[in-house]
């Protein structure tokens, strides 16, 4: 059980050594974020960009054993950093100074890219005070209202990702407002559907339960009153969303009232993306390449 994200650091430390390809690396807080993966000794680097500026950078930060590629734009660079990573280069890719459509398109490039037939959707990780262990949450910030096919891969993305961390059976929640099927909820639908999947053998095994209340997730007691018998209740590994918005606004909540700490990453293409935003602190941008050099172990 990975309890924290120190926890995560050590799980990854354990295992091979990972390749992270950074698009557009003339980023100082990306480099910075880089170097202490490095220095903690779990990434090695190829930095794809304008060679001059990205060596000023690692003067100034002290950046150790890496690669640089030279791209003079952007969007070579992206698209260079894709192809170092589908020729199996790299195992990681991480989006430097490039807009993020200019990245994402050269991951979905249709010749070059990262493409796997899944949807592309975002796995975040809440280091939560109070709660046991790592909770994992799919999908708060890439899908808005996804389809029941559409969350069929959303939900196998993060079990596959899931299973490259090391998690065999991993506890699944369907989140909605309550436990039975309503056909005027479709979240309640869609639950019962994923569910029936899962027992069908349509999505990796986990051990899932939906639609099911917050309150019956987290509290063994709420499922007790509620005369409901849960094998996940208290003990929840992956919260399945039913919207972008759900996703979104309990996860701010937990980081603006409960001081989470927090990573995420990009499923869906063949490889982790780390997406990252400017904002993001050096802490979060570490966290997001563990955790992504952990899912790239994804058989």
């Amino acid at each position: 059980m990975i309890k924290n994200f120190n926890n995560l650091i050590q799980k990854v430390k354990e295992v091979e050594k990972s390749t992270v390809c950074v698009a557009a690396a003339d980023d100082e807080e990306v480099l910075k974020a880089v170097k202490i993966a490095t220095d903690i000794g779990f990434i090695d680097s190829i930095l794809v960009g304008d060679k001059e500026k990205i060596e000023a950078i690692i003067k100034n930060i002290g950046l150790r054993d890496y690669k640089i590629v030279h791209k003079e734009s952007s969007e070579e660079a992206a698209l260079e950093a894709v192809k170092i990573v589908k020729s199996g280069k790299a195992n990681v890719l991480m989006k430097g100074l490039v807009n993020t459509s200019v990245y994402m398109r050269a991951v979905l490039n249709r010749e070059n890219g990262l493409r796997t037939g899944r949807l592309l959707s975002l796995l975040a990780v809440y280091e939560l005070p109070g709660y046991h262990k790592l909770l994992y949450c799919t999908d708060s910030g890439v899908n808005v209202s996804p389809t029941l096919e559409q969350k069929k891969d959303i939900l196998t993305n993060a079990l596959l990702a899931l299973q490259g961390i090391g998690m065999d059976m991993p506890k699944v929640a369907c989140l909605a407002a309550n436990e039975m099927v309503d056909p005027k909820i479709s979240s309640t639908v869609d639950a019962k559907a994923l569910v029936e999947m899962v027992e069908n053998d349509e999505i990796p095994k986990c051990i899932i339960e939906g639609p099911i209340a917050f309150d019956v997730a987290f509290d063994s007691h709420a499922a007790e009153h509620k005369g409901i018998n849960s094998r996940i209740s208290g003990d929840v590994d992956l919260l399945v969303f039913p919207n972008m918005e759900t996703g979104n606004a309990l996860g701010k909540s937990w980081l603006h009232f409960n001081k989470a700490k927090w990573a995420g990453i990009i499923l869906g293409a063949s490889n982790p993306v780390v997406l990252g935003s400017r904002s993001d602190t050096a802490e979060i941008k570490v966290n997001s390449i563990a955790l992504a050099c952990l899912a790239s172990n994804i058989k």
